[in-house]
């Protein structure tokens, strides 16, 4: 099909600028096609500020994730019906083939859709019955002249014997005369276990009809319900406790920068409506909250689905990127719901607060390596011993967006240079704002994070996936590795901080000859004190134990060799620690 095809199969009304959409995304896939995906991605990827997930995360109108196996699929808008898949929900992967052939579809579409050319719009996915139910969309650009209809399969695994998807043929379509416009299908079960679908467009607004669940198609086409209208589409319905929530969208679609697609919603205690607003308006009568509009470069998002796993709903959405030239792309994000008990859909996965960052790989943590909280420090890996130097404060800059600072000093962590090419370093530095002081935190399927520096979007690693204490971390393209993956835990309550012990002081700074002083003059000591010497495996190398009175500092002898070492203060009033350098 060449690009030109294109303009003539764009389903949403007067959106012209669907015609650069498709161009953009048919120049990407010849591109992957031409050069291969690997080295179009790397090349890409070292000139631009890309931001979110991994992969080919390219995609408009994405269904719900649905899972086979231990892998994640998505359909979105293409010839054929394309399909992307992941197996951790942070990279993503073009499907080795889409559904239908490239220039085949059933043929009972020729007869419902005149000037039918491939192009199927808006898929949406269900497993049920031991087979998945994909339902997709037939249209031409500007008419309500369109089809929705239903294949099945029984995996998603393209490598299995048993994958084939067989058409069932039509579920509804329309005409010219049609009050209502076949496409954007939607299927959500009420709390009866009712099975309905939820469909239409611009065209006549939202409708919602129930489905045989054995067959997946309508039990009574005549039996119709009026969910929304005013310039609305892609409808997606769910339920929360008592009560039923409709996700449309209003705004222009599809016009890269200039799109103004929005995702709004309405609740009713009925699946079939009304739908109203926070301020009781109908969704009928153009009423709307929005939960998910333009914000920074993630612009224009739209066509949302809700999947949950582990007790967390991700939300997929397509959205324009801002600094791509509005070229459409996947997001997910986090669905949480307020007091009232009404969504709220953020791309913000970590509520602000202190943290320990955690290496899945290692089980060491993000130390700022030396503990003087100086600009130009590096960021390591470290035993974990609750150091000061050890806890990060993470402030949300928007859109999943992070600032993460050292709790000792303040200074932000930061690639340095602000390089964007592997093996770039982490280090402290003062926050001024750079793009290289923010980090994008995506959630993966096993409840870790990856980080991803916002300048270049390669992620933060421990190097070479080392176990050694004071490797210092570095970016590196996403490969899936638990070195690549971080783990946060509770917050830190900050203000139990004041309860601590002073601050540990030890001179010389640094140590030569493995000798030095720590200063007992401003502590308030009870019972026996114990001063035990780490190194930088965890091992003892050194302990002494004293009475604090008359002492007021205790002098360590020990031969050590050049490194990095840890100090235990203890005693009945507490634990102090501290890092020393031996030179």
């Amino acid at each position: 099909m060449n690009n030109s095809t294109h303009y003539t199969r764009l389903h949403h009304l007067g959106d012209a600028s669907k015609a650069t959409l498709f161009l953009q995304v048919e120049w990407l896939r010849s591109a992957w096609r031409r050069i291969g995906l690997v080295f179009f991605l790397t090349s890409y990827l070292a000139i631009q500020h890309v931001y979110a997930l991994q992969g080919a995360n390219g995609a408009h109108d994405p269904s719900t994730i649905v899972k086979s196996g231990n892998v994640y699929w998505i359909f979105t808008t293409g010839d054929g019906i394309y399909g992307m898949y992941s197996t951790d929900l942070v990279s993503w992967t073009p499907g080795p083939k889409p559904v239908f052939a490239i220039g085949t579809w059933p043929s009972w579409i020729n007869a419902k859709v005149p000037g039918f050319a491939g192009n199927f719009w808006a898929p949406e996915c269900k497993f049920m019955n031991g087979k998945y139910y994909l339902y997709y969309s037939c249209s031409t650009f500007g008419s309500r002249v369109s089809a929705i209809g239903l294949a099945t399969n029984v995996t998603l695994d393209p490598a299995s014997p048993n994958y084939k998807w067989e058409d069932q043929g039509e579920v509804v379509s329309t005409n010219a005369s049609s009050t209502v416009n076949a496409i954007d299908p939607a299927l959500f079960e009420d709390a009866d276990g009712k099975l309905w679908l939820t469909y239409g467009s611009f065209f006549g607004g939202i409708r919602a009809t129930q489905l045989d669940k054995l067959t997946g198609k309508p039990l009574d086409l005549a039996t119709q319900y009026a969910l929304a209208n005013g310039g609305v589409e892609a409808s997606y319905i769910i339920r929360n406790g008592s009560y039923y929530y409709l996700f449309i969208n209003r705004g222009a679609c599809c016009q890269g920068v200039n799109s103004t697609y929005n995702v709004q919603v309405g609740r009713s205690a009925s699946p079939t409506g009304p739908y109203l607003d926070k301020n009781g308006v109908s969704l009928n009568s153009g009423g709307g909250t929005s939960v998910l509009a333009t914000s920074g470069h993630y612009i224009g998002p739209g066509q949302v689905g809700f999947y949950q796993e582990n007790g967390v709903t991700y939300v997929s959405h397509h959205y324009y990127e801002g600094f791509e030239n509005g070229a459409p792309k996947l997001s997910l994000a986090n669905l949480q719901w307020d007091a009232a008990q009404w969504p709220v859909l953020t791309r913000d996965w970590v509520g602000a607060g202190r943290y320990e960052i955690t290496s899945r790989n290692s089980g060491k943590v993000w130390d700022a390596w030396g503990c003087t909280g100086v600009a130009g420090q590096a960021i390591a890996q470290g035993n974990k011993a609750s150091l000061t130097c050890q806890q990060w404060d993470f402030t949300s800059v928007g859109n999943g967006e992070y600032k993460i600072t050292n709790a000792l000093g303040g200074l932000a962590a930061e690639v340095a240079s602000c390089s964007p090419y592997l093996a770039a370093k982490l280090q402290l530095n003062a926050y001024s704002g750079l793009l290289c002081q923010q980090f994008k935190i995506e959630r993966a399927n096993d409840g870790s994070y990856v980080f991803a520096s916002i300048n270049g979007n390669r992620v933060v690693e421990v190097p070479g996936a080392s176990q050694t204490a004071g490797v210092q971390l570095g970016l590196w393209d996403y490969n899936g590795c638990t070195c690549q993956r971080w783990t946060l835990g509770s917050a830190i309550v900050t203000a139990n901080t004041a309860q601590k012990l002073p601050e540990l002081a030890i001179y010389p700074s640094p140590v030569t000859q493995g000798k030095f002083t720590v200063d007992l003059g401003n502590l308030t000591l009870t019972g026996q004190v114990r001063v035990e010497v780490l190194n930088g495996q965890g091992q003892l190398v050194y302990q002494q134990q004293f009475n604090p009175k008359p002492q007021v500092e205790v002098t360590v002898d020990k031969p050590l060799a050049a490194g990095m070492y840890l100090v235990h203060l203890s005693s009945n009033s507490g634990l102090l620690t501290k890092k020393i350098v031996v030179q």
